[in-house]
């Protein structure tokens, strides 16, 4: 029997355990680190910023001229009747005249009611935005792969915890049967033993099933091979001198959704700028260069002609009434500004309440591990004295179970609670916009 619960034990974590004795240690740094770097959402919004970038260039506001050049000829070949003021006719056939052209032109609006200026405003505005939105985007990657993370470290320890409950299942299943073949107990308690060795066993399969998918839930973020193994660092540090008051003057300060909730605003301020901008006269200003030669045909006064210069003009246009349609556009954005106004006040009283549920988790959180953290205490202490009074004979199988099991719930009553408070403190620090300039 001993033979078999050694061949269990080895098929049942040990393949799992060796491929994670020659593999890399990943720590927080490195997952924040890959996480901004292969995550597709903050590939995309890098893109994004670089668009929002080119939009805002001197390029694309139309504050430069346009400059254009033509080029043109014709050939025309004809039968033709000419009368003359003294009365000669000419008749030609196959009469063939040609005519070429070349030109430049500039145009420029001198003036468009200030549209033009609002606009390139709005687009420095809308660049500021897609930073804001990138922000966040890569707030949400890293809250979301240390999340993953830490989820990795629970279902190590609960590995770990279980390993060592099937040792201590095994050593007691051989010490039940020793018993028996020496006539000290029944068949029973090796029965019993055998049984909790196998709920045990079950137990580790099902937890090491779970650290599996957990590192490939954690690789999916990461952008990394599903089957990558990997060492994960358990021990983790509370920002406990965290002030609430600090935190929460740091959200509605720097809180990436809040921003782009009042950065939306702004935007459409000037976006009631370009629309009263209709309102007043537009001057527009030209400037051309040409030239022209006209080879005409035997009928003509002129064999030909050739001419070039340059020609300028300005052109002041201004719509006194278009039927109320910029009318309606100015006070429709208005009232699209009072909308964004109270989306702002709808998010700062979003985040409020987040805030406060997240930081009541956090501190409950940190209670329960630091009572959990003594129950543990306890526990260990009680299994080690049933540990001893068992190989003595003086308590039974069924005490000794009792102490295991304890001990096994205590363990992962302390394990979710610290994680649960780590993640929780992450989401205070996301919520405040502090979270990219965390040290992990």
């Amino acid at each position: 029997m001993k033979k078999s619960i050694i061949i269990l034990s080895s098929i049942l974590f040990g393949v799992f355990t060796q491929s994670l004795i020659a593999q890399e240690l990943l720590s927080p740094q490195d997952v924040v680190k890959r996480a901004l770097e292969n995550n597709f959402g903050v590939q995309m919004s890098g893109n994004n910023l670089e668009i929002a970038a080119n939009n805002k260039s001197i390029l694309n506001t139309g504050f430069l001229p346009t400059v254009g050049a033509s080029a043109g000829a014709n050939y025309n070949l004809n039968n033709l009747v000419a009368n003359f003021q003294n009365g000669t006719t000419t008749e030609l056939n196959g009469a063939h005249s040609s005519s070429f052209n070349a030109g430049a032109n500039l145009n420029y609006t001198l003036f468009d009611g200030l549209g033009r200026w609002y606009n390139y405003k709005q687009l420095k505005e809308r660049y500021h935005l897609s930073e804001l939105e990138a922000k966040a985007t890569m707030e949400n990657a890293v809250f979301d792969a240390m999340n993953a993370y830490y989820d990795v470290a629970v279902q190590t320890i609960n590995v770990n915890t279980l390993k060592e409950a099937v040792q201590v299942s095994a050593n007691r299943l051989e010490r039940e049967e020793n018993s028996f073949n020496f006539g000290q107990s029944n068949k029973l308690a090796s029965l019993n033993a055998e049984v909790d060795l196998n709920t045990d066993s079950i137990n580790l399969m099902n937890a090491e099933l779970a650290l599996g998918n957990s590192m490939k839930n954690l690789n999916a973020l990461l952008l990394q091979d599903l089957m990558t193994a990997y060492r994960i660092n358990t021990d983790i540090t509370f920002m406990t001198a965290m002030s609430k008051e600090v935190l929460k003057k740091s959200m509605l300060e720097n809180n990436s959704m809040l921003k782009q909730a009042e950065q939306n605003r702004h935007l459409n301020e000037y976006s009631v700028q370009i629309n009263r901008a209709r309102y007043l006269p537009s001057l527009s200003a030209t400037a051309q260069y040409g030239w022209n030669r006209n080879n005409n045909n035997e009928a003509s006064f002129l064999a030909s002609s050739t001419s070039y210069g340059l020609s300028a003009g300005a052109t002041l246009s201004w719509t006194l009434f278009d039927g109320g349609s910029t009318r309606t556009m100015v006070q429709n954005t208005k009232l699209s500004n009072a909308n964004l106004g109270l989306q702002v006040e709808e998010t700062k009283n979003n985040l409020n309440r987040d805030f406060e549920l997240a930081w009541a988790n956090y501190q409950n959180g940190l209670y329960q591990y630091n009572a959990l953290e003594k129950n543990l205490v306890s526990s260990q202490y009680n299994f080690q004295r049933t540990n001893e009074q068992f190989k003595l004979g003086q308590v039974g199988s069924v005490d000794f179970r009792q102490a295991q099991q304890n001990l096994l719930t205590v363990s992962n009553q302390v394990t979710q609670a610290k994680f649960s408070a780590k993640v929780a403190e992450l989401r205070l620090l996301q919520l405040s916009g502090l979270l990219l300039e965390t040290n992990f």
